[in-house]
């Protein structure tokens, strides 16, 4: 690969449809190494690797690339009939070698193979360190899980060996083994890599953050966590700096009222003293004013003052990042430490006649405020015990009993909501006996405030989605005594993550989550892992972050 690969923006605009701008005469340069690419949900990072890509172009300015091009995008524009070969670029190479060993010796076959007489042994190789060596290549893609096709896509790419690789959330849906082969592929990357992910394991293992913020792209060294320090240290640095500039306004207001004070004073005096010495009007008069232009003249420096500290104070305020932090407490999810919250023995259920759990099924015990992680590679019946935790499934073969109180079930599709129904009209109808003014004050502390609130459900972003859809299940009448979570970081930017992170963190019942994001998992405090294999559950250490 080269070593002078990178990609360059010059001077950029780009605006959306509707002309509302994106981008205004954005220059960066990113070089060689590994890049994360961090931003909030709707700021503009797919576009922006679409414009390096050259799917979209740019209004003004130029996007240019040195070296060979690959793109994974998020969703990868592939149909379910295709092959693993077709998929992968190669079909043409393996049948014109299939015809070559078949004794045909025409000379496209020849020119069609070139140097590639290896092809199939390199595409193996490659497909072996994603976990993918095994498959056909003349499997359809139809019959690959969503994990599986991710992988896939990142194959065809690196087949291609670019100077310049760009992923764009390369790790949702794949499970937690499939994640780490992506990470160590991205390790030993040795090209310009540009991702755009909310992972953060992933995003530790960058040489370099660049921080796409209202249209600016500002670069921080080191991985996330060096990163996330940085903003930290820059928080505290702004704060300290809107303080001083606070008082600063506050001092010279308070010189200037002082300082009105002492002319209006002068000037009751002196004229009180040209009144008493008897001197011609015309003399006074000139004094008069002499006094009044110097009092003007002090007001003017004085609030010339106040400005400049008003300036200082606003410039201050610009660098303080509005964190958007949810802040909660929930006495009412309180469950016991002994209690019994969910007891499965022996839980079998059947898609068709073939039995998902193996044996003679699963057996499955959830007591008190249990916080418990529930892994596992795709495909192998996660959902579909959450849903039998939940009621929606009750199992053919086994006992189940759940202990009296509520289960909430968040599925990855978010659905609990009437999407015709306002976020406030949402919470009144889970929580109807709380006062409005009380329903209006949670809102406003799960940031839906003023208009947002009366926003329809069916309109939100997905972290907005998020938000509205945690304030009616943990507020919801009775409160959950058990909450069970399907992967809900998929989709989510870092942002609405630590939202989510505040939330559960003052959630006291039990709770289940599928998640393969192991940073997520060990912000929330989760004590119990479970990993469902093969049809079988079973207790496992908590992986290393």
């Amino acid at each position: 690969m080269s070593d002078a690969s990178f990609i360059v923006f010059s001077n950029v605009s780009f605006s959306w449809p509707d002309d509302t701008p994106l981008f205004e005469d954005l220059s960066f340069t990113v070089g060689g190494g590994r890049t994360g690419l961090v931003a909030p949900n709707g700021a503009g990072k797919s576009t922006l690797l679409k414009l390096v890509a050259g799917e979209h172009r740019p209004a003004r300015g130029s996007v240019s690339v040195e070296g060979v091009l690959g793109y994974l995008p998020q969703n990868l524009p592939l149909t379910g009939g295709l092959t693993v070969a077709e998929v992968l670029g190669i079909a043409p190479v393996i049948r014109a070698l299939d015809a070559i060993e078949s004794g045909d010796t025409s000379e496209e076959h020849f020119t069609t193979v070139g140097n590639d007489w290896d092809i199939e042994e390199r595409t193996r190789a490659q497909l072996d360190r994603l976990g993918l060596g095994d498959i056909p290549f003349t499997r359809r893609l139809g019959t690959l899980s969503g994990g599986q096709i991710v992988s896939l896509g990142l194959a065809a790419q690196l087949l291609r060996q670019p100077d310049v690789l760009l992923l764009d959330e390369p790790t949702n849906n794949l499970d937690l083994d499939t994640r780490h082969r992506l990470y160590g592929v991205i390790e030993n990357w040795n090209g310009c890599l540009l991702l755009v992910s909310h992972d953060r394991a992933l995003l530790d293992r960058m040489d370099r953050i660049a921080e796409l913020d209202r249209g600016e792209i500002r670069f921080y060294g080191g991985d996330f966590t060096a990163y996330e320090e940085a903003v930290r240290a820059a928080q505290q640095v702004a704060e300290k700096n809107i303080r001083t500039a606070e008082q600063e306004v506050k001092r010279e207001k308070r010189e200037m009222q002082q300082a009105r004070e002492r002319a209006e004073r002068r000037a009751g005096n002196a004229a009180r003293n040209l009144k008493s010495a008897g001197l011609p009007k015309i003399f006074a008069g000139t004094m008069k004013r002499n006094a009044q232009e110097s009092a003007a003249r002090s007001q003017e420096t004085h609030a010339a003052r106040v400005g400049d500290a008003k300036a200082r104070l606003d410039e201050a305020g610009r660098a303080l990042r509005d964190e958007q932090r949810i802040t909660l407490e929930l006495p009412g999810t309180d469950v016991p430490a002994g209690r019994t919250v969910f007891l499965g023995e022996r839980m079998q259920v059947r898609y068709g006649e073939r039995p998902v759990f193996a044996g003679h099924g699963l057996d499955l015990t959830v007591r008190g405020p249990e916080r418990i992680a529930l892994t596992g590679p795709n495909g192998t019946g996660k959902s579909t015990l959450l849903r039998v935790l939940n009621g929606d499934l009750e199992p053919e073969g086994g006992t189940v009993r759940r202990a009296e109180g509520r289960i909430a079930y968040l599925s990855q599709r978010l659905d609990l909501l009437d999407p015709d129904l306002t976020v406030a009209e949402n919470l009144a109808a889970s929580a109807p006996g709380m006062p409005q003014a009380e329903r209006m004050n949670l809102l406003a502390r799960f940031l839906f405030r003023g208009a947002r609130a009366h926003l329809p459900a069916g309109v939100l972003s997905g972290g907005e989605l998020l938000r509205a859809t945690l304030a009616c299940v943990l507020y919801a009448e009775p409160a959950p005594q058990l909450l069970l979570l399907d992967e809900p970081t998929n989709n989510l930017d870092l942002v609405s993550v630590g939202q989510l992170e505040a939330a559960l963190n003052a959630y006291r019942g039990a709770f289940v989550v599928v998640s393969h994001d192991e940073r997520f998992l060990a912000e929330v405090g989760v004590g119990r892992w479970l990993r469902l294999s093969e049809g079988r559950l079973t207790e496992t250490a908590p992986p290393a972050v």
